[in-house]
């Protein structure tokens, strides 16, 4: 593994949450406060964890949600470069732009806020950030590695929501989970990544016959369409954990997917909206963003430190995509042999 968290400033954050409620935003600032120790460590050593943001045009949730990045850098002690191109720049400046950053060994991470303007290919634009580099895990080659059970940057919001469920303590294995929706951003890793728990995962989407009947067997229940409560609190199941992505404006306010006071008053746990997912995702992104430094630098952390990958028997192989060697004890890396690499969070 890269990086051994202590869980406990975690769980001690969750603790202090009202009842059933996963206080992602509370959790989300423990890991934060965690992040920053290590980049203060890499400061040390002469090394600043660096993120590039990559926006074009002026699409205001889209300025919102890089303040929110911003934000979250210098709280962490990452250097957060905001790249905003204007809307009419020509989409192989854009493309530019990213291959000059994977050139830049200064930036360890880059993030191409998405949606593109219209007539830019944003899926395309993404084949143009190294893999090594995209810390949002939304590169072919990092989500074929979590399908192989071989990744080390895995997209942010579902990293996330696991991290919440292991801070409550949450067993997976043998578990009934529903994920309602198949974007390739959050349903369709989140499935991978319950079915990698030990969970028996039910991925429903817009198709789905009988969508009340999943939800309703349902232990664990991810819920991201971004359709206003869309999921009836009396679906859920009694003691069910809810985890709501979705946000949207209704009667002035804000609402997730799932129909918050009815679902809480069955559920074990269910995250609020806001200050559930969304803190989580963030954290997540600069969580990786430390992820992408100790790869491209060879570094790991250990009980709280950061050291040269070498002193845990590691070695980070990044000429073909992410894949990492681990050294045989006690030999030379003239003598070392490859062995099978393992996801890091292959065991939950």
């Amino acid at each position: 593994m890269i990086i051994d968290w202590n869980p406990a400033p975690l769980c001690e954050a969750q603790q202090k949450a009202a009842p059933k409620v996963l206080d992602g935003k509370a959790i989300a600032n423990a890991r934060l406060e965690q992040l920053g120790e290590l980049a203060g460590q890499f400061a040390d050593l002469k090394i600043q964890p660096t993120l590039a943001v990559v926006q074009v045009g002026g699409d205001p949730a889209s300025s919102i949600y890089i303040r929110h990045k911003v934000r979250a850098c210098e709280k962490v002690g990452i250097v957060g470069e905001h790249h905003h191109l204007p809307a009419d720049v020509r989409y192989p400046e854009v493309l530019g732009l990213l291959k000059k950053l994977n050139r830049d060994r200064r930036v360890h991470g880059i993030l191409l806020q998405l949606p593109l303007p219209e007539g830019m290919d944003g899926a395309e634009a993404l084949l143009n950030i190294e893999p090594i580099k995209d810390v949002d895990g939304f590169h072919p080659v990092n989500l074929g590695n979590l399908m192989a059970g071989r990744s080390l940057l895995e997209p942010c919001t579902p990293t996330g929501i696991l991290t919440m469920l292991q801070t409550a303590e949450i067993g997976f294995t043998g578990k009934e989970a529903v994920v309602i929706g198949r974007s390739v951003i959050v349903g369709r890793p989140m499935a991978l990544m319950l079915t990698r728990a030990n969970a028996t995962v039910t991925l429903c989407h817009r198709h789905t016959a009988d969508l009340e009947k999943a939800v309703r067997r349902a232990d664990i229940v991810v819920v991201a369409t971004g359709v206003p409560e869309l999921i009836a609190g009396a679906w859920i199941k009694e003691g069910a954990v809810v985890i709501d992505v979705g946000i949207s404006r209704k009667d002035g306010g804000l609402v997730g997917d799932v129909e918050f006071d009815s679902a809480k008053e069955k559920a074990s746990f269910i995250t609020p909206v806001p200050g559930g997912v969304g803190p989580m995702t963030v954290a997540t992104l600069m969580e990786n963003t430390i992820r992408a430094t100790c790869i491209q630098e060879g570094y790991v952390v250990r009980k709280g430190h950061v050291i040269p990958a070498a002193e845990a028997d590691l070695r980070f192989e990044t000429t073909r995509g992410l894949g990492v060697t681990l050294l045989c004890p006690g030999a030379s890396e003239d003598r070392s042999r490859a062995l099978p690499t393992i996801s890091e969070r292959e065991k939950l």
